[in-house]
C-alpha cells in the first residue's frame, strides 16, 4: 500500500470567524459541500484517521470553519455544510457570509476539494461553488461521494454528465468517484489533492 501524503494531520481549531483563522500564508485545500453529501467520512478516509472530521448520523453539524495541519505546515479546512441543517435563517446567513469572505479573499487557498453525493450531484450549491471557482482561477476537484450506493452503469453515467458540466464551465476542474466506505477512489483523491497542495498559488488578478 503506497504511502498517504495527508498523513498525519491533526485538529488546530475551530470557528465561526474566518478572521481567527491561522495566518494567511503556506497552502490549504478547503473541503466543501453540502450537509448530507458525506464531505466528514471523505476527510476522514483522506487523512486515514477515523473521526479526525466529525461526523453525525445529523446531517449539518459542521457549523465553523475546521481547520486541520499536516506535519509539514499545510493545511485541510472544512467549511460548512450547507443546504441541509435545520437551524434558523439567520445562522446559515452567517455560514454563507463566513464561506463566502473565506473563498474570495483567502491567499493561502490553493484549491477546493467540492463533495457531492453521486445519487444527487450538481445541486444548486454545487454549481454555485463550481463557476465561482471557474470565475476566480480556483481549481476544484469533485468527490463523487457514496459511490458504492449505485451500480457500475450508473457511476459510469453520473461522472460523464459532471465531466461534460464541468468542461463547459472552463477553469481547473476535475472530477472522481469516491466512496469512503468501500475505499473507491480514495488513492485517486489522495493524489489530486496534494498535487494540488504544492501547486503555486492562484491568480488574484481577477478579483
Amino acid at each position: 500500500m503506497p504511502s498517504n501524503p495527508l498523513h498525519g494531520a491533526s485538529f488546530v481549531l475551530s470557528t465561526p470567524d474566518p478572521h481567527k483563522l491561522p495566518a494567511d500564508s503556506g497552502a490549504e485545500i478547503a473541503f466543501a459541500g453540502r450537509s448530507n453529501a458525506g464531505k466528514s467520512s471523505a476527510l476522514n478516509a483522506l487523512v486515514g484517521v477515523h473521526g479526525l472530521a466529525r461526523t453525525s448520523r445529523t446531517p449539518g453539524r459542521t457549523q465553523h470553519l475546521v481547520v486541520f495541519v499536516l506535519p509539514d505546515g499545510r493545511r485541510l479546512v472544512d467549511l460548512p455544510g450547507y443546504g441541509y441543517a435545520k437551524v434558523p435563517e439567520a445562522v446559515r446567513a452567517q455560514w454563507r457570509e463566513a464561506l463566502e469572505h473565506y473563498l474570495a479573499r483567502r491567499r493561502s487557498l490553493r484549491a477546493l476539494a467540492l463533495v457531492m453525493d453521486i445519487r444527487h450531484p450538481l445541486t444548486p450549491f454545487d454549481q454555485q461553488m463550481l463557476v465561482f471557482c471557474a470565475a476566480h482561477a480556483l481549481p476544484c476537484h469533485v468527490l463523487l461521494t457514496k459511490a458504492d450506493k449505485l451500480g457500475r452503469g450508473q457511476i459510469a453515467q453520473t461522472l460523464l454528465a459532471v465531466q461534460r458540466e464541468l468542461t463547459q464551465l472552463g477553469g481547473v476542474l476535475s472530477a472522481q468517484v469516491f466512496s469512503a466506505t468501500a475505499g473507491t477512489g480514495v488513492e485517486t483523491a489522495r493524489g489530486a489533492l496534494t498535487k494540488l497542495l504544492g501547486g503555486s498559488p492562484r491568480e488574484l488578478a481577477a478579483r
